[in-house]
């Protein structure tokens, strides 16, 4: 029985052509500013931050996560322009709909009663719906020459989230460990 403990995130993904475009993004950062660590998981908006999970406790995770999704609706998301936290990140701007604002609420509340899942930090600020397209290793200096570049660039997208995604930590980036539908209809 494995019970040392892995990192995990739960998020959402966009469907494949907007994830090779946001890709496509985090390549020109890694070639232009030296900053890959982006690189480093698909593209995705944050809805749990990571946490440690025991390795032989996933199916608990996994079963608690698919409860929540099945009494969840897909949740429209629209993508537009670009946003920066000031002086090192870089994202995709995700406009802040009720309905994804109730789904983030609602899972962090979720996994914390039921799993005593908790990420100190979201609780004392508010949930900053975000893909992130360089961050970390963009070098202050970097970040001035990339940002006005970026900041009245135009890009917008609509999708409908359909599954909530398990991303587990595998030494040097994040991949899909699962996914879970989001089954409930809209009333």
């Amino acid at each position: 029985m494995d019970n040392s403990k892995h990192r995990f995130f739960i998020a959402l993904l966009p469907p494949q052509d907007i994830q090779d475009y946001a890709h496509k993004i985090k390549e020109y950062f890694a070639q232009n500013y030296n900053s890959c660590h982006a690189l480093k998981s698909p593209p995705h908006i944050t809805l749990q931050p990571p946490f440690e999970w025991q390795l032989d406790k996933v199916p608990i995770l996994e079963q608690t996560l698919r409860t929540f999704a099945e009494n969840q609706t897909p949740v429209p998301i629209i993508l537009k322009g670009f946003g920066a936290f000031v002086p090192r990140v870089i994202y995709i701007n995700v406009i802040k709909t009720p309905e994804l604002m109730s789904l983030q609420s609602y899972l962090m509340a979720y996994l914390e009663e039921s799993l005593g899942i908790v990420d100190p930090v979201s609780r004392s600020r508010l949930f900053a719906p975000h893909m992130t397209v360089a961050f970390k290793d963009l070098t202050r200096k970097n970040f001035r020459t990339a940002w006005p570049k970026f900041e009245h660039q135009e890009l917008e997208f609509k999708f409908t989230a359909s599954h909530l995604t398990l991303l587990l930590h595998e030494g040097t980036r994040w991949n899909v460990s699962a996914e879970f539908p989001l089954l409930a209809q809209s009333i």
